[in-house]
Protein backbone atom coordinates (compact mmCIF):
# COMPACT_ATOMS: atom_id res chain seq x y z
CA UNK A 1 0.00 0.00 0.00
CA UNK A 2 2.86 2.05 0.51
CA UNK A 3 6.11 3.45 -0.14
CA UNK A 4 7.11 6.26 2.81
CA UNK A 5 9.72 6.14 4.90
CA UNK A 6 8.86 4.29 8.32
CA UNK A 7 10.71 6.11 10.90
CA UNK A 8 10.75 5.33 14.15
CA UNK A 9 10.34 7.65 16.53
CA UNK A 10 13.16 7.38 19.44
CA UNK A 11 13.27 4.00 18.44
CA UNK A 12 10.52 1.71 18.64
CA UNK A 13 9.87 3.13 21.87
CA UNK A 14 6.18 1.00 21.95
CA UNK A 15 8.60 -1.83 22.16
CA UNK A 16 11.71 -0.98 24.43
CA UNK A 17 12.75 1.97 26.29
CA UNK A 18 12.86 5.36 24.23
CA UNK A 19 16.30 6.62 22.83
CA UNK A 20 18.51 3.77 24.00
CA UNK A 21 19.93 0.77 21.53
CA UNK A 22 17.22 -1.83 22.61
CA UNK A 23 14.71 0.52 20.85
CA UNK A 24 17.06 1.18 17.68
CA UNK A 25 17.21 -2.93 17.59
CA UNK A 26 13.37 -3.30 17.99
CA UNK A 27 12.91 -0.79 15.20
CA UNK A 28 15.26 -2.51 12.83
CA UNK A 29 13.78 -6.04 13.93
CA UNK A 30 10.15 -4.74 12.95
CA UNK A 31 11.66 -3.32 9.41
CA UNK A 32 12.02 0.36 9.91
CA UNK A 33 13.37 1.98 7.61
CA UNK A 34 15.50 4.39 9.51
CA UNK A 35 14.98 5.67 13.36
CA UNK A 36 14.80 8.60 15.03
CA UNK A 37 16.93 10.22 18.18
CA UNK A 38 17.19 13.03 20.75
CA UNK A 39 20.90 14.99 21.61
CA UNK A 40 21.65 16.11 24.83
CA UNK A 41 24.98 17.14 26.14
CA UNK A 42 26.52 16.57 29.14
CA UNK A 43 28.37 18.56 31.96
CA UNK A 44 31.46 17.62 30.48
CA UNK A 45 30.60 18.45 26.87
CA UNK A 46 29.97 14.79 25.87
CA UNK A 47 26.96 14.01 23.33
CA UNK A 48 24.61 11.30 24.39
CA UNK A 49 21.20 10.38 22.99
CA UNK A 50 18.45 11.52 25.20
CA UNK A 51 15.29 13.40 24.83
CA UNK A 52 14.32 15.17 27.97
CA UNK A 53 16.58 17.84 29.47
CA UNK A 54 16.19 16.04 33.04
CA UNK A 55 16.63 12.54 33.52
CA UNK A 56 14.16 11.93 35.58
CA UNK A 57 11.33 10.60 33.70
CA UNK A 58 13.60 7.78 32.15
CA UNK A 59 16.39 6.94 34.24
CA UNK A 60 16.79 5.94 38.26
CA UNK A 61 18.79 9.10 38.50
CA UNK A 62 16.17 10.30 41.33
CA UNK A 63 17.19 7.35 43.31
CA UNK A 64 20.96 6.74 42.52
CA UNK A 65 21.75 10.23 43.19
CA UNK A 66 19.38 11.92 45.55
CA UNK A 67 19.52 15.67 45.82
CA UNK A 68 20.39 16.85 42.65
CA UNK A 69 17.40 18.18 42.14
CA UNK A 70 16.08 18.86 39.12
CA UNK A 71 18.37 16.71 37.41
CA UNK A 72 19.11 18.09 34.58
CA UNK A 73 21.60 16.02 31.86
CA UNK A 74 24.28 19.26 31.75
CA UNK A 75 24.69 18.67 35.38
CA UNK A 76 25.53 14.98 35.25
CA UNK A 77 28.93 13.96 33.34
CA UNK A 78 28.81 11.13 31.43
CA UNK A 79 30.54 9.11 33.36
CA UNK A 80 27.84 9.40 36.15
CA UNK A 81 25.19 9.10 33.13
CA UNK A 82 26.44 5.75 32.27
CA UNK A 83 25.51 4.69 35.72
CA UNK A 84 22.37 4.82 35.52
CA UNK A 85 19.47 2.32 34.52
CA UNK A 86 17.37 3.58 31.39
CA UNK A 87 15.61 0.60 30.99
CA UNK A 88 13.23 -0.13 33.71
CA UNK A 89 10.90 2.77 33.42
CA UNK A 90 9.69 1.26 30.95
CA UNK A 91 9.30 -2.56 32.23
CA UNK A 92 7.50 -0.40 35.39
CA UNK A 93 5.38 1.94 33.03
CA UNK A 94 4.36 -0.04 29.74
CA UNK A 95 4.40 3.49 28.49
CA UNK A 96 2.44 1.82 25.51
CA UNK A 97 0.32 -0.84 26.61
CA UNK A 98 2.66 -3.59 24.63
CA UNK A 99 3.44 -5.43 27.84
CA UNK A 100 -0.11 -5.67 28.57
CA UNK A 101 -0.59 -6.55 25.04
CA UNK A 102 1.57 -9.34 25.28
CA UNK A 103 4.04 -7.58 22.87
CA UNK A 104 7.43 -7.89 24.56
CA UNK A 105 8.33 -11.22 26.39
CA UNK A 106 9.21 -11.31 29.79
CA UNK A 107 12.75 -11.76 28.39
CA UNK A 108 12.87 -8.67 26.32
CA UNK A 109 11.64 -6.95 29.63
CA UNK A 110 14.19 -8.77 31.12
CA UNK A 111 17.00 -7.33 29.41
CA UNK A 112 15.46 -4.05 29.32
CA UNK A 113 16.21 -3.40 32.83
CA UNK A 114 20.30 -1.63 33.20
CA UNK A 115 19.66 -0.76 29.57
CA UNK A 116 22.56 2.16 29.65
CA UNK A 117 21.90 5.82 28.03
CA UNK A 118 23.69 5.48 24.95
CA UNK A 119 26.18 8.20 23.48
CA UNK A 120 25.77 9.38 20.47
CA UNK A 121 28.70 7.84 18.69
CA UNK A 122 27.58 4.45 20.10
CA UNK A 123 23.94 4.93 18.21
CA UNK A 124 25.65 6.25 15.21
CA UNK A 125 28.36 3.45 15.30
CA UNK A 126 24.88 1.21 15.73
CA UNK A 127 23.62 2.88 12.64
CA UNK A 128 26.69 2.23 10.48
CA UNK A 129 26.95 -1.31 11.62
CA UNK A 130 23.74 -2.34 10.49
CA UNK A 131 23.58 -0.26 6.83
CA UNK A 132 20.71 1.74 8.42
CA UNK A 133 19.41 5.23 8.44
CA UNK A 134 19.02 8.03 11.18
CA UNK A 135 17.45 11.16 11.95
CA UNK A 136 19.34 13.41 14.47
CA UNK A 137 17.69 15.93 16.27
CA UNK A 138 19.98 18.26 17.68
CA UNK A 139 17.13 19.57 21.21
CA UNK A 140 17.24 23.34 21.60
CA UNK A 141 19.98 23.75 24.18
CA UNK A 142 18.87 25.33 27.92
CA UNK A 143 20.49 28.94 28.47
CA UNK A 144 23.52 27.09 30.68
CA UNK A 145 24.49 25.56 27.37
CA UNK A 146 24.25 28.16 25.06
CA UNK A 147 27.12 28.55 24.03
CA UNK A 148 28.35 25.16 23.41
CA UNK A 149 29.45 24.19 19.58
CA UNK A 150 26.89 21.47 19.12
CA UNK A 151 26.54 21.29 15.75
CA UNK A 152 30.15 21.34 15.48
CA UNK A 153 30.40 18.48 17.58
CA UNK A 154 27.47 16.58 15.95
CA UNK A 155 29.37 17.25 12.64
CA UNK A 156 33.06 16.31 13.65
CA UNK A 157 31.55 13.09 14.23
CA UNK A 158 29.56 12.30 11.35
CA UNK A 159 32.52 13.09 9.43
CA UNK A 160 34.93 10.68 11.94
CA UNK A 161 32.39 8.14 11.39
CA UNK A 162 32.23 8.91 7.66
CA UNK A 163 28.35 8.94 7.94
CA UNK A 164 26.69 11.94 6.67
CA UNK A 165 24.72 10.13 4.06
CA UNK A 166 22.79 8.32 5.98
CA UNK A 167 21.88 11.06 8.54
CA UNK A 168 18.80 13.61 8.09
CA UNK A 169 19.87 15.96 10.89
CA UNK A 170 16.41 17.69 12.26
CA UNK A 171 15.82 20.73 14.79
CA UNK A 172 13.03 22.87 16.19
CA UNK A 173 15.96 25.62 16.35
CA UNK A 174 16.54 26.15 12.99
CA UNK A 175 19.75 28.42 13.22
CA UNK A 176 21.46 25.03 13.79
CA UNK A 177 20.14 23.96 10.61
CA UNK A 178 21.97 27.14 8.84
CA UNK A 179 25.15 26.55 10.84
CA UNK A 180 25.03 22.70 9.76
CA UNK A 181 24.64 23.59 6.10
CA UNK A 182 27.46 26.01 6.28
CA UNK A 183 29.57 23.55 7.71
CA UNK A 184 28.71 20.87 5.24
CA UNK A 185 26.10 21.54 2.45
CA UNK A 186 25.78 17.99 1.62
CA UNK A 187 24.29 17.21 5.06
CA UNK A 188 20.28 16.48 4.40
CA UNK A 189 18.38 18.83 6.94
CA UNK A 190 14.88 18.80 8.24
CA UNK A 191 12.40 21.43 10.10
CA UNK A 192 10.88 20.43 12.48
CA UNK A 193 7.53 22.74 13.34
CA UNK A 194 5.47 22.15 15.90
CA UNK A 195 2.60 25.44 15.19
CA UNK A 196 1.05 26.65 12.77
CA UNK A 197 3.34 28.72 10.28
CA UNK A 198 2.28 31.36 7.92
CA UNK A 199 3.88 29.89 5.29
CA UNK A 200 6.03 26.75 6.07
CA UNK A 201 6.93 26.02 2.11
CA UNK A 202 8.96 29.18 2.30
CA UNK A 203 10.57 28.81 5.72
CA UNK A 204 11.93 25.33 4.80
CA UNK A 205 12.89 26.96 0.90
CA UNK A 206 15.01 29.34 2.89
CA UNK A 207 16.47 26.95 4.85
CA UNK A 208 17.63 24.91 2.10
CA UNK A 209 16.22 22.05 3.90
CA UNK A 210 15.35 19.14 1.90
CA UNK A 211 12.74 17.85 4.42
CA UNK A 212 9.91 19.42 6.81
CA UNK A 213 8.73 17.57 9.81
CA UNK A 214 5.68 18.88 11.07
CA UNK A 215 3.55 18.28 14.10
CA UNK A 216 0.90 15.95 12.77
CA UNK A 217 -1.96 18.18 13.36
CA UNK A 218 -0.85 21.70 11.39
CA UNK A 219 -0.52 20.32 7.77
CA UNK A 220 -3.21 19.67 5.47
CA UNK A 221 -3.12 17.69 2.35
CA UNK A 222 -3.17 20.52 0.18
CA UNK A 223 0.34 21.72 2.24
CA UNK A 224 1.86 17.85 1.68
CA UNK A 225 0.88 18.51 -2.44
CA UNK A 226 2.71 22.20 -2.32
CA UNK A 227 5.79 20.46 -0.93
CA UNK A 228 6.00 17.49 -2.84
CA UNK A 229 6.12 19.62 -6.26
CA UNK A 230 8.76 22.01 -4.46
CA UNK A 231 10.75 18.49 -4.48
CA UNK A 232 10.89 18.81 -0.63
CA UNK A 233 9.85 15.65 1.35
CA UNK A 234 7.50 15.77 4.47
CA UNK A 235 7.93 13.59 7.24
CA UNK A 236 4.83 13.79 9.67
CA UNK A 237 5.21 12.99 13.41
CA UNK A 238 4.21 11.38 15.65
CA UNK A 239 1.61 9.24 13.71
CA UNK A 240 0.33 6.18 15.71
CA UNK A 241 -3.08 5.69 14.44
CA UNK A 242 -3.67 3.46 11.21
CA UNK A 243 -6.36 5.21 9.96
CA UNK A 244 -4.32 8.93 9.88
CA UNK A 245 -1.55 6.82 8.58
CA UNK A 246 -3.24 5.58 5.90
CA UNK A 247 -4.98 9.57 5.25
CA UNK A 248 -1.60 10.63 4.96
CA UNK A 249 -0.39 7.79 3.10
CA UNK A 250 -2.86 9.26 0.34
CA UNK A 251 -2.54 12.96 0.87
CA UNK A 252 1.77 12.03 -0.08
CA UNK A 253 3.46 12.32 2.08
CA UNK A 254 7.19 11.06 2.11
CA UNK A 255 7.23 9.45 5.55
CA UNK A 256 5.61 8.94 8.71
CA UNK A 257 7.51 9.06 12.17
CA UNK A 258 5.73 6.61 14.45
CA UNK A 259 6.09 5.20 17.88
CA UNK A 260 4.66 1.86 16.50
CA UNK A 261 6.81 1.36 13.23
CA UNK A 262 5.45 -2.65 13.46
CA UNK A 263 1.76 -1.07 12.62
CA UNK A 264 3.02 1.11 10.07
CA UNK A 265 4.74 -1.96 8.14
CA UNK A 266 1.59 -3.81 8.15
CA UNK A 267 0.28 -1.20 5.80
CA UNK A 268 3.17 -2.11 3.28
CA UNK A 269 3.03 -4.36 0.64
Amino acid sequence: MTNVLNIAHRGARSLAPENTLAAARAALDQGADMWELDVGVTADGELIVIHDDSLVRTTDAKSRFPGRDPWHIFDFTLAEIKTLDAGSFFVETDPFGQIAAGAVSPAAQAAMRGEPVPTLEEALRFTKDHQWRVNVEIKTLPPALASFPVVEKVLDLLNRLDLVEPVLLSSFFHPFLQQAKKLNPALATAALLYRPHPDPLKLVTELDCQAFHPYNEIITPEQIGQFRLAGIDVNVWTVNDEAEMKALIQAGVTGLITDFPQRLKTLEG
